[in-house]
């Protein structure tokens, strides 16, 4: 995959230098056309396999004698934007897809109000099975789970990363800080912008907060190079 985004990458930068240089109309063979049009289902195929592992994994026995379903992830795999959680509730178990409950809906409400789609951006979580009673993953189940995570963004390659709550702030940052010390300022995670924010959950609980984390995704949007709706 590396090979190919230096391929685009070449490719784009020829392009602008032919358009420097006062050429404004480019012809595409058919064959081409249709090479092109295999490239979006890539990453998808590559991301495969990676979900059928997870989805027999038993490195944590009491997540796999609780879980319905492993929850890997849904979205574009190309995303510029990826949002990057805690682990799957009651719903999301039950569904077998993230954010999918209150929290989700919430959150679903949120990328609509960035001037998104939920299919637009990637979504997962730190874990891919439920905790029981939703209770804090264990470091020991971060650990045996987060490969997953980093394989999905290693492939996935977001512009920008939004961390959901303490779980994935930590999971991916070097921090000692809390989640409502750190919100609202950049990190970087293997060069990806990464901005930590309240997860939705926090939110249905604290409704006061989603103004600051409005205030982060205006700082996301800004990072992409996108305008803020007006609301």
């Amino acid at each position: 995959m590396s090979k190919l985004n230096e391929i685009v990458d070449e490719t784009i930068a020829a392009l602008e230098e032919m358009r420097r240089s006062g050429v404004t109309n480019v012809s595409v063979s058919p064959a081409t056309l249709e090479e092109l049009g295999r490239l979006p289902k890539v990453v998808s195929a590559q991301l495969a396999p990676i979900e059928a592992s997870a989805k027999v994994c038993v490195k944590c026995p009491e997540l796999v004698r609780c879980r319905h379903n492993v929850v890997f992830g849904v979205g574009d795999p190309h995303a510029e934007l990826m949002f990057i959680g805690e682990a799957p509730g009651r719903d999301e178990d039950l569904e077998g897809e993230p954010f999918v409950g209150r929290a989700g809906e919430l959150l679903t409400k949120i990328i609509q109000a960035m001037g998104l789609k939920r299919h637009e951006v990637y979504i997962a979580n730190v874990l891919k099975c439920r905790p029981p009673e939703n209770r804090t993953p264990l470091p020991e189940e971060v650990a045996n789970c987060l490969p997953y995570l980093l394989t999905q963004i290693e492939l996935i390659k977001p512009k920008v990363i939004v961390a959901l709550g303490a779980t994935a702030m930590k999971a991916l940052l070097d921090v000692q800080l809390g989640i409502t010390k750190i919100r609202g300022n950049w990190y970087t995670f293997r060069d990806i912008p990464i901005m930590p924010t309240f997860h939705p959950a926090y939110l249905l609980r604290n409704p006061a907060a989603k103004k600051e984390v409005w205030q982060d995704m205006q700082a996301v949007l800004a990072k992409l190079g996108r305008e803020v709706p007006k609301r």
